[in-house]
């Protein structure tokens, strides 16, 4: 159901967008009248998406931590929508290991992706948006970003970094363009059932005080407000949906 009459018609890029929260948000943005550009590095799942969702504006294969990858989807969307006023900076990838045992290739991958890309991004959406006038950048940080997590040294630094590139950017923009960060925690994404055994699920469940894991589609509703006329005073925040998992040190 729209809920904001101000997003229709607007040009929005939603990254990652294959699949998990980047779908579900451009789906949300779509439902309210938006212009969808989807973006992800996979080109079979993004051509079966926009198969699957004909209501989306259009879309553009590309590894998000390439730079010339990353121009090239801006120019595609520049061509088709004739510029942005929304992105939402989603692509990421997390690796479940021990510290000690990250490979520097691993964590220069994450690093690349989770933070390289988020840069790269909001870099050509932030010039586009200075030169119109007005605009909005959106990035997806993390729950793990706030503090530390066993098993994801390389993914909990490259979102705290997200964190403080929202905050950054944020000074940079005003008061032509709002950037903010969601810092989601367990969310219930093809990714995470790729990690964890249904076992694993339900005990992380029992930590949450929701007793639960977020959909997607939560994480794309509150994308969609912060993209509202009714967020236009948040700016540079760190937003967290993570079901009060990290509301206390004990519970």
């Amino acid at each position: 159901m729209a809920r904001y009459e101000e997003l229709r018609g607007k040009r929005v890029m939603v990254t990652g967008a294959a699949s998990g929260i980047g779908l579900a948000t451009a789906c949300r943005f779509a439902c309210e009248g938006a212009k969808v550009f989807i973006v992800d590095y996979n080109k079979k799942a993004l051509e079966a998406t926009q198969k699957e969702h004909p209501e989306f504006a259009g879309f553009s294969a590309a590894d998000v931590s390439d730079e010339e990858n990353v121009k090239q989807a801006f120019a595609e969307m520049d061509r088709l929508l004739g510029g942005i006023d929304v992105l939402i900076s989603n692509a990421g990838i997390s690796i479940r290991s021990d510290a000690l045992d990250i490979p520097y290739a691993q964590w220069k991958k994450v690093m690349d992706i989770n933070l390289g890309g988020m840069f790269l991004c909001a870099k050509e959406a932030g010039r586009r948006m200075k030169a119109q006038g007005g605009g909005v950048i959106l990035m997806t940080a993390s729950s793990n970003g706030t503090e530390g997590h066993r098993w994801y040294a390389d993914y909990n630094a490259s979102k705290a970094g997200v964190i403080l590139l929202t905050k950054t950017l944020a000074l940079e923009l005003a008061p032509v363009v709002r950037v903010n960060c969601v810092c989601p925690g367990y969310v219930l994404t093809p990714m995470q059932r790729a990690e964890y055994t249904d076992e694993m699920l339900a005990k992380v469940n029992e930590g949450i005080p929701m007793k639960r894991h977020a959909t997607p589609e939560e994480i794309g509703a509150l994308y969609a407000f912060l993209a509202s006329d009714d967020a236009q005073y948040i700016t540079g925040a760190d937003i967290r949906i993570d079901g009060g998992e990290t509301a206390g040190l004990y519970s």
